[in-house]
């Protein structure tokens, strides 16, 4: 990505969306343009937040997922195709993310993010999003994000219900909000409990607006508040932690 004083002209007619917007402006775009973000986990919600980071012109995106595409992730996994079936998640999420924006720099990782690799993934990071229905794993990105002073997106869904909320160093975290002891409820893939597709794609959304914001320093984040979104009454309630 071009992070001097002006954009390309290329980026400056592809990012004229964001430009035009006095909160973002041309030092929000360059700020997006250097910008480091993790995604952890490239199925429903990652598949959003990807695309859309992708396409703000974020400039080096890393994905780390040990799964590959398969047919059932089809129905809400939106960054992968039938023709990605049974290859990589991460190299699938890569192709897409190239053919939408050539410009970005992407980073796979085909395994599990454990506290042995996640301090050196995260501590490069700028902001981390937790895209994962692994608990062990969340706690992993909680835990690595609060001793490392590193911001991170959490977002979850499940059947017809999403979650969200953004942490930033000194405010609420994930064990802090849910306070999580063997909760079995919380692990089980959208595969076996079901989910409805735009859910994911809702939540992911606004995981990827967070980020977005984050990184340009701009309006209120979800910060000591957690956001649920209910796909059955069509409703948004906000809850101050």
């Amino acid at each position: 990505m071009n992070s001097d004083l002006n954009l390309t002209k290329e980026q400056a007619t592809r990012y004229r969306g964001h430009i035009s917007l006095c909160e973002i402006d041309l030092a929000g775009q360059r700020r997006l343009c250097d910008a480091r973000v993790l995604i952890v986990g490239a199925g429903g919600l990652g598949s959003p937040v990807a695309l859309y980071i992708a396409a703000a012109g974020v400039g080096h995106i890393s994905i780390i997922d040990p799964d590959t595409v398969s047919l059932s992730n089809l129905q809400r996994q939106i960054i992968h195709t039938t023709d990605d079936l049974g290859a990589p998640k991460v190299t699938s999420a890569r192709r897409a993310i190239e053919k939408l924006n050539p410009e970005v720099r992407v980073d796979t990782y085909d395994n599990l993010l454990t506290p042995d690799n996640a301090p050196e993934l995260i501590g490069k990071s700028d902001v981390v999003v937790d895209c994962t229905d692994n608990l062990d794993v969340r706690l992993v990105i909680n835990d690595t994000c609060v001793a490392l002073g590193k911001p991170f997106v959490f977002g979850a869904v499940r059947r017809f219900e999403g979650q969200l909320f953004t942490h930033t160093p000194g405010t609420a975290d994930y064990r802090s909000i849910f306070a999580p002891e063997g909760d079995e409820a919380e692990t089980l893939p959208c595969a076996i409990d079901g989910v409805l597709n735009t859910v994911v794609g809702v939540i992911g959304a606004l995981q990827a607006t967070e980020v977005i914001k984050l990184i340009v320093g701009t309006g209120d984040l979800l910060t000591d508040r957690l956001l649920t979104f209910d796909a059955i009454t069509m409703t948004f309630n906000t809850f101050r932690i």
